[in-house]
């Protein structure tokens, strides 16, 4: 007669991945990528090495697993972000977006300077920098296609080019970005700077 305590445990093979990734995360914030090994990534994920191996064959292949995660979690909060303040309207997506890259506290901290050490191994890893910027085409046709459909509502002007303005909104907030880092600016005052664009955009 089988008993409960026969039946094998059910393994959620994504949420060990999940596990991992975020143990690499962790260690990022504080050592960078190249300080991290699979070891130390077993070890602050309270699994063994052969387990880590058994999901991802090399680093690469968790450090590309875990920047989608990544990007995964940032689409999710800035979701929810938007739907929480009401009806979505194409500025209040963008500044939802704009925002959430910004380091604001602890988490998003952490969650910038693991993108500052994705893109300090990007520069020199070819295959990296591919997947690091795999992303960005896409993430700038979506901030042009919100300008454009201000534009059509007469939101925004239409001598605004959708493609530079994209291109714009996302340097302002990756450089405030690294200001904050850097303790040049306040949070607040980084908002206020997108904030600032935001309103000569959207003139109406």
């Amino acid at each position: 007669m089988t008993t409960g305590a026969d039946v094998p445990k059910q393994v959620d093979h994504e949420q060990r991945r999940v596990q991992i990734a975020e143990a690499l995360q962790r260690l990022t914030t504080r050592a960078g990528l190249e300080g991290v090994s699979l070891r130390q990534v077993a070890a602050e994920a309270g699994m063994s090495m052969g387990s880590v191996q058994h999901y991802f064959r090399t680093k690469d292949e968790m450090l590309r697993y875990a920047l989608e995660h990544r990007h995964r979690l940032r689409s999710e909060r800035i979701t929810a972000k938007v739907l929480a303040d009401g009806p979505p309207t194409p500025r209040s997506i963008l500044r939802a977006c704009l925002v959430e890259i910004l380091p604001r506290d602890a988490d998003s901290e952490a969650d910038f300077l693991i993108g500052v050490a994705y893109f300090i191994r990007a520069v020199a890893d070819p295959a990296m920098a591919k997947a690091f910027g795999e992303g960005m085409p896409e993430l700038l046709e979506f901030f042009a296609g919100q300008v454009r459909q201000a534009q059509e509502a007469g939101d925004v002007p239409a001598w605004a080019d959708p493609e530079t303005e994209a291109a714009l909104l996302w340097a302002i907030a990756d450089s405030q970005g690294s200001e904050i880092l850097m303790g040049h600016r306040t949070p607040a005052q980084a908002i206020s700077t997108v904030d600032y664009y935001l309103d000569r955009l959207f003139t109406n």
